[in-house]
């Protein structure tokens, strides 16, 4: 690199962050002001240099696109697991994830220690038929070591073509490394279920927040009524295992058990568009009757606005085990040239100014992750949602869905041998009865 194009680098670095509002030192209002300025182009100057040394001294000539592409990556990785810089390719990545169909594994992963830990799987995926839980870290992807990969450059690699096989190396808890091979398939995200585990007592499964979940769940709900042929006593909704999704989704479906002024849920930013109240309308589909949520460890996000915001408002009971605590809002900006930037804004606060962020929803009543029958979580896997493959678009949701709601005795069964569903059904008992007692 020559001096000329060092320079122009240096005028091109410096241009942008004036544009940000960072002003020669000879603008500085006071000495605070001043010194920070200093110490900007202390590190640009630092910067610059390790550029022109890379440029000049490493083994192999790389491309400037190249390396500003790996300082910029950097930069937004290393602010927390949720922000990213995204290329083309992972932009696209990105829309399949959100449009609910893409061939892979059926995972929601993050950053931990520089391996991926697994968020949740998801329902009915080959992860899930697999056994990968919440809380496993994959040290390796086939022969790739993780460490020092981006979370962006690990979802590419486990992605594929339906039918292929991947290996990967899980560390868990307690256990020695292990090896698990997995067949991709064409993964469907069916986001809520439901069944009538017996007289009265309703059980609703949400396995992730989409934009129709909430109207799903209302008629999978208006189903389960019609089945009993009378209101629901009690309701049971299970929302373990579940990454979460869309934000006005969670909203909506917290507004199907709340009947009273208030607040679903908050952001707070540092600029004011970040700053958010999502207001209560007025429709408890249960009239009050009791709710139960269940939650564990790979609940998340969306999951946690909605235990957050029935916890707070005292309209349901939360049981189960200390919630993910992702409480952070990215948004993602475009660019002109191509890439994108997921970035995070703001963190959420359930109703009562709590932050969810790295603290996660505490439950009311704490269980131990205990099995009835190793078939705990298989019970909803062994439904085939995933032979609803290209009925996905929206307006198809519906009729699609409430298809596959016929009474299934052979789930009821194994959901209550379910430790969680097992002890949320007692105290829905006891609730009940009390209830009637007034």
């Amino acid at each position: 690199m020559t001096f000329l194009n060092f320079l122009k680098y240096s005028l091109f670095l410096t241009l942008f962050y004036t544009t940000l509002g960072i002003y020669t030192p000879a603008l500085a209002k006071n000495d605070t002001e001043k010194q920070k300025i200093e110490d900007f182009f202390k590190d640009l100057e630092i910067f610059t240099t390790v550029f022109s040394n890379i440029k000049k001294l490493y083994v192999d000539d790389v491309d400037n696109k190249k390396l500003f592409n790996y300082a910029i990556k950097g930069m937004v990785s290393g602010l927390d697991p949720h922000s990213a810089y995204l290329e083309l390719k992972e932009q696209k990545s990105l829309l399949e994830s959100a449009s609910g169909k893409f061939g892979g594994l059926g995972i929601i992963i993050g950053m931990k220690d520089e391996a991926i830990q697994v968020i949740s799987p998801i329902d009915d995926t080959p992860a899930f038929k697999a056994g990968i839980q919440a809380g496993d870290l994959i040290v390796k992807i086939n022969n790739k070591v993780v460490r020092g990969m981006t979370l962006e450059d690990s979802v590419e690699l486990m992605r594929g073509k339906a039918g292929t096989n991947i290996q990967i190396t899980i560390v868990r808890k307690n256990k020695k490394p292990f090896v698990v091979d997995i067949i991709r398939e064409i993964i469907t995200i069916i986001s809520v279920k439901g069944y009538l585990l017996e007289k009265n007592i309703g059980y609703i499964r949400i396995s992730r927040f989409q934009n129709p979940t909430a109207q799903l769940l209302k008629q999978i709900f208006n189903d389960l009524v019609k089945e009993n042929n009378t209101q629901l006593s009690s309701l049971i909704i299970d929302l373990r295992n579940n990454p979460g999704g869309v934000l006005n989704s969670a909203v909506d479906v917290s507004n199907l058990f709340l009947d009273k002024k208030g607040i679903v849920v908050y952001t707070k930013g540092r600029i004011p568009i970040s700053n958010l109240k999502f207001k209560i309308k007025s429709g408890d589909i249960m009239q009050g009757l009791p709710i139960v949520v269940l939650i564990n460890e790979g609940s998340a996000s969306a999951s946690e606005i909605v235990a957050g915001a029935l916890q707070d408002h005292k309209r349901a009971i939360i049981m189960g085990t200390t919630s993910f605590g992702k409480g952070s809002v990215q948004t993602i900006l475009e660019s002109q040239e191509g890439y994108g930037l997921k970035l995070t804004t703001a963190r959420y606060y359930t109703p009562n100014g709590r932050s969810i962020q790295a603290k996660g929803i505490v439950p009311d009543i704490e269980l131990k992750n205990i099995n009835l029958q190793n078939e705990v979580e298989k019970s909803i896997m062994e439904t085939k949602e995933k032979d609803l493959d290209g009925h996905l678009e929206v307006e198809n949701y519906s009729k699609e869905i409430l298809s596959t709601q016929k009474q299934n005795k052979t789930i009821i069964k194994k959901l209550e041998k379910d430790y969680f569903i097992h002890e949320a059904k007692n105290l829905l008992k006891a609730l009940t009865i009390i209830n009637n007692q007034k």
